[in-house]
């Protein structure tokens, strides 16, 4: 793994993501590596090698955001995971909400139960959301499409140790391909300590190479998202409407 330490200007970044104005970016580029993830449009700026294999550390942001505050949510992180491999080591992601102001509003995403380790931090905010990205892909998938993130059991029982630990919670159901992830299942697993869910449908048009490997791979759920999309979200929302559970958005995004 290459790590680039870099220095930041301004913790605080603008950003157009539904339900959040501010983004906290520690990290950029990402260990998990996973192959659908949009955020490789980086590499056009961060030309270090192939994705998955290289992470920027913006090592002064535990002391750029000491005591700050803006008003707006914020959310941390947009291209990479607050908790990747790395984290367990330099506790960049821990020493900002450290110094963090505790009034700031905060939403976290990320695929690893590395989070559970900060709930003692994450308690002294005001009003702070874990989100956990769960997909139902099963290990041999998961190892070819996200090999280096944690499975999909430790994610399910994150989510419910925050929840346990009266952090308010998410399940992030994403990316959505048919054929390849079981929402029912996940809702299942999921519903009785998950405050809500964003789902999420696989982004084509971001994911780069991920489409042709899709389309050579699993030539029917290709085939299902460029042409038979509008009856498998018809299909989503009729498991959703069986569980009743709370669903802050659904994101379809254009082919």
């Amino acid at each position: 793994m290459k790590v680039i330490r870099a220095k930041a200007r301004n913790p605080f970044g603008k950003t157009k993501i539904p339900g959040a104005k501010f983004v906290i970016n520690q990290y950029i580029g990402c260990e998990h590596g996973c192959r659908y993830c949009y955020a490789k449009f980086t590499c056009k700026w961060y030309d270090y090698g192939e994705w998955g294999k290289w992470v920027v550390v913006r090592e002064n942001l535990p002391e750029l955001v000491r005591g700050r505050f803006v008003n707006g949510w914020v959310y941390m992180s947009s291209v990479s995971d607050a908790y990747q491999p790395i984290e367990a080591e330099i506790e960049l992601t821990r020493r900002i909400l450290r110094n963090i102001n505790k009034n700031v509003r905060l939403r976290i995403l990320t695929k690893s139960d590395l989070v559970l380790r900060d709930i003692d931090l994450l308690r002294e905010f005001k009003c702070v959301e874990v989100g956990l990205t769960v997909n139902s892909f099963d290990e041999d998938l998961r190892k070819e499409i996200e090999p280096n993130a944690p499975n999909m059991e430790r994610r399910f029982r994150a989510l419910e140790r925050l929840h346990d630990a009266g952090i308010r919670n998410y399940g992030f159901v994403s990316p959505v391909i048919p054929n390849l992830t079981d929402l029912d299942y996940v809702i299942e697993q999921t519903k009785d300590f998950v405050e809500y869910y964003i789902i999420e449908l696989l982004n084509l048009k971001a994911s780069g190479e991920f489409r042709y490997w899709l389309k050579e791979n699993y030539p029917s759920s290709y085939g299902v998202m460029v042409n038979e999309l509008e009856r498998y979200v018809s299909k989503i929302h009729r498991v959703l409407a069986k569980h009743r559970v709370k669903v802050e958005a659904f994101v379809i995004h254009s082919r």
